[in-house]
C-alpha cells in the first residue's frame, strides 16, 4: 500500500484555489463532490511517484475522480495558469534565472548497437508523456522575455 504525505502547503493552496474553476452543483443533487485540493494532491502524488492512477493512496479520492478532474482542468487551461502564477511568484522572489531556461526538455541517449530508427515500445510511449509535459512547461517560459497571462 502506498503512503501519502501532503505536498501542498496552505500558502500554495491559497494561490492555487482562486485559479480553479468554480463548481456549480447540479439541481438534481448527487454524490457529494470531493474537494479540489484532495484531487490536486492525488494528481501531484501520481506525477511525483510515477505510479498508476489506480494506486492512489486511500485517503485521496478515487482514480477516476482525480483523472476526470485533471482532464476538466486541462481543458480549461488551469494547469497553464497555475504554472504561470508560480513562475511569476518565483520571478518576484528572484529565484529564476531566465538566461538559463531551455526551449526543449527532451533528449535521446545514444545506445550502443541501437537501430537508427524503430517503433517505440509501450513503456517508452508512456515515458514520452512526461517528456511532452516537461516540454510544454519549459516552452511556455523559454525566452528571457516574460509572457503575461491573458487578462480575465
Amino acid at each position: 500500500m502506498a503512503r501519502f504525505k501532503p505536498v501542498l502547503t496552505d500558502e500554495m493552496w491559497a494561490r492555487i484555489e482562486p485559479l480553479l474553476p468554480k463548481f456549480v452543483p447540479s439541481p438534481k443533487g448527487g454524490h457529494p463532490r470531493r474537494g479540489d485540493r484532495q484531487c490536486l494532491e492525488a494528481v501531484l502524488w501520481v506525477l511525483r511517484s510515477g505510479a498508476r492512477w489506480r494506486d492512489i493512496p486511500e485517503p485521496l479520492p478515487s482514480a477516476s475522480t482525480c483523472w476526470r478532474r485533471l482532464r476538466f482542468w486541462q481543458e480549461r487551461e488551469v494547469w497553464l495558469n497555475i504554472w504561470r502564477a508560480f513562475l511569476e511568484r518565483l520571478d518576484e522572489k528572484g529565484r529564476l534565472v531566465w538566461e538559463e531556461t531551455f526551449g526543449d526538455a527532451t533528449f535521446v541517449a545514444a545506445k550502443k548497437g541501437a537501430k537508427k530508427s524503430g517503433t517505440p515500445s509501450a513503456a517508452k510511449a508512456r515515458n514520452l508523456w512526461r517528456q511532452r509535459t516537461a516540454r510544454v512547461f519549459l516552452w511556455e517560459f523559454s525566452s528571457p522575455t516574460r509572457r503575461r497571462a491573458k487578462p480575465r
